[in-house]
């Protein structure tokens, strides 16, 4: 679907821009969000519930709510760019610092709270911190209920099973049989709604098995995600995350997804060029899933962690235009 371009080369913001479900959690979800809302205001993040570290760990144990961190965050990355909205944001990622009950605790996850203990929905009392913080978009929750991840960790001849997104990001060893607890968690409806009228899902970047992948193992989500009419792109990760998956190539990532969720089908794939290290297994792999591969450089320049996220947006309109060439000398797509 074509964009209207402003005066500086950007997709104008409004209805003119595609619906855009973006899914994941922490850091990676950011990301995808703060380059999205330059090609879009149609747009919904659908976030990772699995949390169980933190402040947000606390909040769940005590209160048996949802961990409000990732949710914060997703947020946060949406916020209205103006003196208001930033300042607003910078009061939601504040975290106190003391030696009392509220140490290392954010505000943004008590205000979550304290919104959804007043109204007695998750989804409302997300609206009405995005209302505070003027967003572009809105965030819900990818489940109703809090999940639990849980992945047998195989290191040599030892096997473990581990519970938890803390224990399973840290512990080393290959992860294998990953799953979501309860098994028949359903995800929230208004999750589903978001995908069903979505023109594109992105899933990515982020922590592989503990923020990305929970979204194709929650049979509900997965069904949407497989049957969606919505095209589908993946972003995957500038390098390999500690304890989750090191020793993992681009194209390894993509293997998990098939593997989790075979019948998953993709129309793209976005990867930075300097992290790929066998671009003819990369689009073997995602040739098989119905995919492209795009390369764009996307990292910042003084990093190979980051994405940038007007590079990334560039990305993004590529792929949403039908611009799938690679990157030449000249800068310009296909030279």
């Amino acid at each position: 679907m074509p964009t209207t371009i402003d005066s500086g080369g950007w997709p104008r913001r409004g209805e003119e821009g595609p619906a855009v479900v973006a899914l994941g959690g922490g850091h990676g979800l950011s990301a995808t969000l703060r380059a999205l809302r330059h090609v879009t205001s149609r747009l919904t993040a659908v976030v990772t519930v699995a949390d169980d570290g933190g402040s947000s760990g606390r909040l769940r144990k005590e209160f048996d709510c949802l961990p409000p961190g990732d949710l914060r965050m997703a947020l946060a990355s949406l916020c209205d760019e103006s003196e208001w909205g930033l300042t607003w944001r910078d009061v939601l990622q504040h975290r106190f610092s003391g030696e009392g009950e509220l140490d290392n605790h954010a505000l943004g996850n008590l205000l979550i709270l304290a919104l959804w203990q007043l109204l007695g929905d998750e989804v409302e009392g997300l609206s009405w911190v995005g209302r505070l913080l003027g967003i572009h978009g809105r965030v819900v929750p990818m489940s109703a209920s809090p999940l639990v991840i849980e992945a047998d960790i195989v290191n040599g001849e030892e096997r473990a099973r581990v519970s938890g997104q803390v224990a399973v990001a840290k512990t080393r060893g290959r992860l294998e049989n990953v799953a979501v607890v309860p098994e028949d968690a359903q995800a929230h409806p208004e999750a589903i709604h978001a995908i069903e009228e979505a023109e594109w899902v992105v899933l990515g970047p982020g922590s592989w098995y503990t923020s990305v992948l929970p979204h194709v193992i929650l049979p509900s989500l997965r069904e949407a995600l497989v049957t969606t009419r919505a095209r589908r792109a993946v972003v995957l990760n500038l390098t390999a995350q500690s304890g989750e998956t090191d020793g993992m190539t681009s194209a390894d990532l993509l293997r998990v997804l098939r593997e989790h969720a075979p019948e998953l089908r993709l129309d793209v794939v976005l990867a930075d060029p300097s992290t790929v290290e066998d671009l003819d297994d990369l689009e073997e792999v995602a040739g098989a899933m119905g995919a492209t591969v795009i390369l764009r450089q996307v990292r910042t320049g003084d990093s190979m962690c980051n994405h940038d996220p007007l590079r990334l947006a560039a990305a993004f309109r590529d792929a949403f235009d039908g611009v799938v060439g690679d990157v030449g000398i000249g800068g310009a797509p296909g030279e």
